[in-house]
């Protein structure tokens, strides 16, 4: 994982919403259906909130009855980066953006066709860009 190293502790904290910090920076979570993106269903592409970072598209977006946005695959292969998240007792698999390690959510394995994957991210780590067709 190639990781943008290049801001401070100091300035993630004024670029960022204090809950984008919490989540982004410090892997914490929002509840359930309370994200702005968990019912969206406009047309376009979910970015990273820190850096911008283009990470999925609405094409592979589905409800997964979570209450978190939910992806059946990244945008491409370099998006998104994954690892091993031990922490609550459980063991689980990371999302974070490859451009900046923000924590994105969790990956886990029941998910639709074709990819059987189900992203399920944070609202607060997105950024959603509008088609403009």
């Amino acid at each position: 994982m190639t990781v943008d190293n290049t801001r401070t502790d100091a300035q993630w904290r004024a670029e960022l919403s204090p809950e984008q910090y919490r989540i982004l920076r410090e892997h914490g979570t929002e509840p359930a259906f309370t994200g702005e993106y968990w019912d969206h269903h406009e047309v376009g592409e979910y970015c990273c909130a820190a850096c911008g970072e283009p990470l999925f598209s609405s094409r592979t977006k589905f409800d997964s009855g979570t209450g978190w946005p939910s992806f059946y695959q990244a945008l491409n292969a370099d998006a998104v980066a994954e690892k091993t998240d031990s922490t609550h007792g459980m063991v689980r698999v990371e999302a974070l953006c490859r451009r900046c390690g923000s924590h994105l959510g969790h990956v886990f394995p029941d998910g639709p066709a074709p990819t059987g994957m189900r992203y399920c991210i944070n609202s607060a780590s997105l950024r959603f860009q509008k088609n403009q067709d």
